[in-house]
């Protein structure tokens, strides 16, 4: 059933002109981000061939988009998880979801799944952009893999927390700024924590979202970074368990 699920849930956003929309306009700022950075490593080109360790085509141009794509998806998440519950809860169907032989855990995987799908796509393209460069120079393959593991996992815990949120209301707008104000503060929340105690300094930058990714960005693959996102998304997708099973029988 969870297949079922994600398959109904991925078939409504693939019918949705928003999620059409969203792709297209992600796409169209990412090739161009992607040709701005082309242009700037062939502006510094003639000055990095008489230095020693100068930056690759990875450090150049790969890493800064996928840097800058994390940046986009923290703005765009938010607005393909809003309707994922609250527009089920507002339309009434929810309850005929829950009324079915399925559990309430199967109900949020199948929704999780489907919307992982939906940002795997989305970053394939991303990928297939990047990977394009192998035509012309070389890459540093196990920093790009790094950097897409890493933008992989982020994606995967803004989907859980905005499927979350969209499990409170059943208003999609709510759902929608309510995910950004979250995500956004679990972004920035190492910045807080820049002139306290170490020990506050520390925990605040383990919180932050960012902080892990941008490890995986420089090539730096840890096993702390993978499992902060694994416990990230599992956090996330038992509260949105929880949530429907508060509200399986009317009060």
């Amino acid at each position: 059933m969870i297949f079922t699920i994600a398959a109904r849930e991925l078939k409504a956003l693939f019918l949705s002109p928003l999620a059409w929309s969203i792709l297209a306009v992600v796409q169209f700022l990412l090739a161009y981000l992607f040709l701005a950075q082309i242009d700037t490593y062939m502006m510094f080109a003639p000055r990095l061939a008489g230095m020693e360790d100068a930056p690759g085509v990875t450090d150049i141009v790969v890493m800064p988009l996928l840097g800058n794509a994390a940046v986009i998806l923290l703005l765009v998440a938010p607005l393909i998880t809003m309707r994922v519950l609250s527009e089920e809860r507002r339309n009434r169907t929810l309850s005929l979801l829950m009324s079915a032989p399925v559990s309430m855990t199967e109900i949020v995987l199948g929704k999780y799944l489907g919307i992982l799908v939906f940002f795997m796509v989305m970053l394939g393209l991303l990928a297939l952009m990047a990977l394009s460069l192998l035509a012309g120079t070389d890459l540093d393959l196990g920093k790009v893999a790094s950097g897409l593991l890493g933008l992989a996992l982020l994606v995967g815990a803004f989907s859980a927390a905005g499927l979350y949120m969209s499990s409170l209301t059943e208003q999609p707008t709510i759902a929608a700024v309510s995910s950004f104000g979250l995500l956004l503060l679990l972004w920035i929340i190492n910045w807080a924590g820049g002139s306290g105690a170490a020990a506050v300094s520390g925990l605040f930058s383990y919180l932050s979202l960012v902080g892990h990714y941008e490890s995986l960005l420089k090539g730096l693959f840890n096993s702390t970074d993978v499992v902060y996102y694994l416990l990230f998304i599992l956090t996330f997708l038992v509260l949105s368990i929880q949530r429907l099973d508060a509200n399986r029988l009317p009060h």
